[in-house]
């Protein structure tokens, strides 16, 4: 067994990102589709590390005890950047994303049962591929796991759910891309940075960004993040019995919009060019790492069934984004982010999202309104209409009671 340090951990997990960041701007089918870097570094290392195991003999262990404080730390700053005048003007394209989220939720779930049907497998296990795993993530996967295991008696079902759950994040990270890139050149659509390219200007990479203004102002944005960590637990713990759970990054986030909106009138200035620095570097972080670890010698085993599910899933998320849910906000570039967004989530996790989102940008241009609608639905909605779905399914005596 090989055990790296925590400085050890972050330092391959920097080199993880670098080696990512050069594959998919130097080879074409990953900087064409937008793949996002930690996903192509995190899972070049995790098969290194599965090859390293298997014909080597030797394991290696990552110290990843600070992937929570990651994630905080990316929605604490998701929220510092978050411009309420924006979202009122994202209003409509909010009410038009939950109106093609919530068929979806009830059709994912579909999916998955008519796939354990054809696989004679049991109904949950399909419930397991569909909005358990996929749209609620590790948690949400771990918390049924556990009460299928007492309850229905099923072998091996944690293990399935946190393999969905892994892969989940995989599939959401590398088909968002190229359905973006293929509804923006079948429509024609162009980001500023397209724009500007078009005209003659250059298109300008992340070397041309400009740096903060100070390091004053980035200690500041430092600052107001970890303020938002620090709030946001609190608010978590004082709120853990209410009879609604809502996940702890929902608190971090909306500390930040209070900051962000709030502290203006108080005076306060937040460079937004640092803010989003930190909140990026965390979230690579915390998806390098996810990736790092992705045991694969557990979704070969458990590969076959599940596989299938969740290619069938990956298949019907892409068609459904590019079809419904780029239809149904207005068929412009900030649809077609959005689109690429829904896969991140919709088969991964809001971070997967938001990763999508940021790959697309960073080639094409910002994407203001879909920066604040998909993290509002991803981070609090979602989850709220999942668990009325996943209820009223569960409920059913063919699908629960077998």
């Amino acid at each position: 067994m090989i055990s790296l340090s925590p400085v050890q951990s972050l330092l391959a997990c920097c080199l993880v990102l670098a080696i990512g960041r050069v594959l998919t701007t130097r080879i074409g089918v990953l900087a064409r589709y937008s793949i996002p870097d930690p996903i192509v570094g995190g899972l070049l290392f995790a098969i290194g590390a599965y090859a390293l195991s298997a014909w080597g003999g030797h394991a290696i262990s990552l110290e990843t005890s600070i992937k929570p404080t990651l994630l905080l730390l990316f929605f604490g700053c998701i929220g510092l950047t978050a411009n309420l005048k924006l979202l009122a003007k994202g209003g409509p394209r909010l009410i038009a994303f939950l109106l093609a989220l919530v068929p979806f939720l009830v059709l994912q779930n579909l999916v998955g049962l008519g796939m354990a049907w054809l696989l004679d497998m049991h109904p949950l296990m399909g419930l397991l591929g569909g909005t358990i795993t996929l749209v609620g993530g590790h948690g949400t996967g771990a918390a049924y796991a556990s009460r299928f295991a007492d309850v229905n008696n099923i072998q091996d079902v944690m293990a399935l759910a946190m393999t969905a759950a892994t892969m989940g994040l995989v599939l959401g990270g590398v088909v968002g891309g190229p359905v973006a890139e293929w509804l923006m050149r079948r429509h024609k659509l162009a980001g500023s940075l397209d724009r500007r390219a078009a005209a003659g200007h250059g298109t300008p990479d992340l070397s041309d960004a400009q740096p903060p203004s100070s390091a004053a102002s980035f200690i500041t944005s430092m600052t107001a993040a970890f303020i938002c960590l620090v709030a946001g637990g609190y608010l978590a713990a004082l709120v853990e019995g209410a009879p609604v759970s809502l996940p702890n990054f929902l608190w971090c986030l909306a500390t930040g919009v209070l900051i962000r909106n709030g502290g203006a009138r108080l005076g306060l200035r937040l460079d937004d060019r640092a803010t989003e620095i930190i909140g990026t570097i965390a979230l690579s972080l915390f998806l390098a790492m996810t990736m790092m670890t992705l045991d694969l010698t557990s979704v070969a085993r458990l590969a076959g069934p599940l596989a299938l599910i969740l290619a069938v899933q990956m298949l019907f998320c892409a068609l459904y984004s590019a079809w419904v849910v780029f239809r149904l906000l207005k068929r412009d570039y900030e649809a077609a982010i959005m689109s690429a967004a829904f896969c991140g989530f919709a088969l991964g996790a809001t971070a997967t999202a938001i990763a999508n989102m940021q790959a697309l940008t960073r080639r094409h241009g910002p994407a203001p309104q879909a920066f604040i609608v998909v993290p509002v639905t991803g981070a609090f909605l979602v989850d709220i209409l999942n668990v009325i779905v996943l209820t009223s399914l569960i409920s059913l005596p063919f699908v629960g009671g077998m």
